[in-house]
């Protein structure tokens, strides 16, 4: 160290550090020694430095001395510290009996790993529960339990602690828990079994006119997670954990719904409403009302009435014909040789959108039951614009076969009747068309007529029997016109009226011809007879140049055999026929080449020869 003499003192701009002084007392023995020529100071005995007595220089030299002890004070605090706070963890720290503090992250998280390993067969015993009544003890690896080692030493890494609580305290940090929810949950409701109880919603139901209502009740049930909080709370504290039951209530309350059948659901149907149109009134009845008032109750069982608008219209039926005009498709026909549209028409439709509220609005009350209700324009499903464009311009094919009997016999009746039911129907593109869902059961009601069928193997009468020589006809024209084939069976017997394999029986309900219009254009399906023969055409755009049938030869050839039936109306005779297999090819055309086929297979039978009669002896 140099000291300077008063003349030569640098200028001192360090921070003043403010202490207070200690005088340490001086022995008189030692007096101050001669300050030497020159301006240097003498050295005491003991190795002491004498100081002038006061002045600048002895306030310097206390400030020195006060300066040094602070630095060494601090010193020793900041190393203090930094033991304190040494690692991620505070010291003092333990999960599980782990002592984590003081260690880093890593190293803490490689501690409780291995406590928890040490302790696995406690952490892996079977935990009992009590849920409601019932007592049980789940196995916690199979509900997902478990020490989240990580998420616990962050924890951890988060107490507070002061650093004389980190010299001299201690602290235990419960661990982290998770638990698989769905899978806890499902194995408690094991456990609860049918001390469950869903909620009764309340509600106003009708027996004719007369309002029954349903008193709610609340549910008793497992709440997932309040389970899971409780099993992850009470895992380790070595005693039963109780699993806590929610019980939930309705939203309204049964006094709410008494008041609601009092207010509402009986003066409903006290009386009629007169529903005012601007094309005249229909009278609502109390039976109409009660079908389309409806009590629901939402998630929370909220009571709540509404009249539906699409209910009240079908119990209203026919009595809305007095106010409504219904809409008309366009239609086709066939004049002159050529497609003909005979335009669509708009109709007139009660709109329920806001009929409800209205309604609604006035069922409570004894008198003004009167609501008005609007008309709006309804259009048809098939307008003038639409069929126009749906590109029915065309005859694509045709097909003939013929009858006998002339047009009195029933037979011959029952195929015109079917004709003159399918004659002018449009399939539109995508649409299936059923025989049957079209023509209905064909009954006596519908002009059908009592004709040979075959049932059980032989002929026999029966209501609508030649339908199958249409079926087969309409069959063969949409074939040629390459439509897809959706469902057909061919007779059981061969009948030479009919191209083998490609041909068709029917039988309502259970036996159906369906075919899909599997093009993009609308097609026509136009009928016509002669007092022979039946024709049906298909009129579309044409797709294929061609379409035909390439055959195989007949094969596995059977004889007929000879029946005799007991003599009497009811007895019908057959020549019989030849039972074979075969198969028709379906080839199509187009731009002069083949581009696909489809294969068509049939096994007749050899049809009897029935005779009415008894066998000769």
């Amino acid at each position: 160290m140099t000291l300077y003499g008063d003349n030569n003192l640098p200028a001192d701009d360090r921070p003043t550090v403010q202490v207070t002084a200690v005088q340490w007392p001086v022995e008189e023995a030692e007096q101050p020694a001669k300050r030497k020529p020159g301006g240097k100071w003498a050295l005491l005995s003991g190795g002491r430095w004498s100081f002038p007595p006061g002045g600048r220089w002895a306030h310097r030299s206390w400030l020195l001395i006060a300066t040094g002890v602070t630095t060494a004070v601090l010193a020793s605090a900041i190393g203090i510290g930094a033991y304190a706070y040494a690692g991620d963890v505070p010291r003092g720290t333990t999960v599980l009996g782990a002592e984590l503090g003081g260690q880093s992250q890593a190293a803490a998280v490689e501690e409780l790993r291995a406590a928890v390993e040490r302790q696995a067969a406690e952490l892996n015993a079977p935990l009992p529960v009590v849920v409601g009544e019932q007592t049980a003890e789940l196995v916690p690896a199979e509900v997902g339990l478990q020490v989240d080692v990580e998420a616990t030493v962050r924890a951890a890494m988060q107490v507070e602690a002061h650093v004389f609580e980190r010299l001299v305290g201690s602290r235990t940090v419960p661990p982290v828990v998770t638990v698989d929810v769905e899978r806890l949950d499902a194995a408690l409701n094991e456990v609860l079994g049918d001390q469950s109880r869903k909620m009764t919603m309340p509600g106003i139901t009708w027996s004719d006119l007369t309002p029954k209502a349903t008193h709610p009740k609340p549910s008793l049930e497992l709440s997932p997670e309040d389970s899971a909080q409780a099993v992850r709370e009470g895992w380790l504290s070595g005693e039963p954990v109780t699993v806590p039951l929610t019980e939930t209530h309705p939203m309204t309350t049964a006094e709410e719904v008494d008041r609601m059948v009092t207010e509402l659901a009986k003066p409903a149907v006290a009386a009629p409403v007169t529903l005012t149109t601007d094309q005249g009134s229909v009278s609502i009845p109390p039976a109409a009302i009660a079908k389309s008032l409806l009590f629901t109750a939402d998630e929370a069982g909220t009571l709540s009435a509404k009249v539906d608008g699409k209910r009240l219209r079908t119990a209203l039926g026919d009595d809305l014909a007095k106010v409504e005009v219904p809409p008309k498709n366009a239609q086709m026909t066939l004049t002159d040789g050529k497609p003909k549209i005979i335009d669509s028409r708009d109709g007139k439709e009660l709109d329920t959108s806001n009929l409800g509220e209205a309604l609604l609005a006035v069922l409570p009350q004894a008198d003004g039951r009167r609501v008005t209700g609007t008309l709006k324009t309804k259009k048809p499903k098939l307008t003038t614009e639409k069929l126009a464009d749906l590109g029915i311009k065309e005859k694509v094919s045709t097909f003939t076969t013929q009858f006998s009997g002339g047009l009195s016999s029933p037979r011959s009746q029952n195929i015109i009747t079917a004709a003159k039911d399918v004659d002018n129907t449009l399939v539109l593109p995508g649409e299936i068309f059923s025989l049957n869902k079209h023509t209905g059961d064909r009954n006596y009601a519908k002009g059908y007529q009592d004709a040979p069928v075959i049932l059980n193997g032989k002929l026999v009468p029966g209501v609508g029997g030649g339908v199958s020589q249409f079926t087969t006809t309409l069959f063969n024209a949409t074939y040629y016109a390459g439509l897809e084939d959706v469902e057909h069976k061919p007779h059981s017997y061969y009948f030479s009226r009919y191209p083998a394999v490609i041909e068709s029986t029917i039988f309502y309900p259970d036996l159906d011809f369906k075919f899909r219009n599997n093009t993009e254009y609308g097609l026509l399906i136009d009928t016509s007879y002669t007092s022979n023969k039946i024709t049906v055409s298909i009129w579309s755009t044409k797709i294929w140049d061609k379409v035909k049938t390439e055959y195989g030869p007949r094969s596995n050839i059977t004889k007929p055999k000879t029946v005799y039936l007991e003599p009497g109306p009811d007895c019908i005779a057959a020549n019989g026929s030849n039972g074979f297999s075969q198969n028709a090819y379906r080839v199509f055309y187009k731009n002069g080449k083949e581009t696909k086929r489809e294969k068509f297979s049939w096994r007749y039978a050899a049809e009897p020869r029935f005779i009415c009669g008894p066998e000769p002896s």
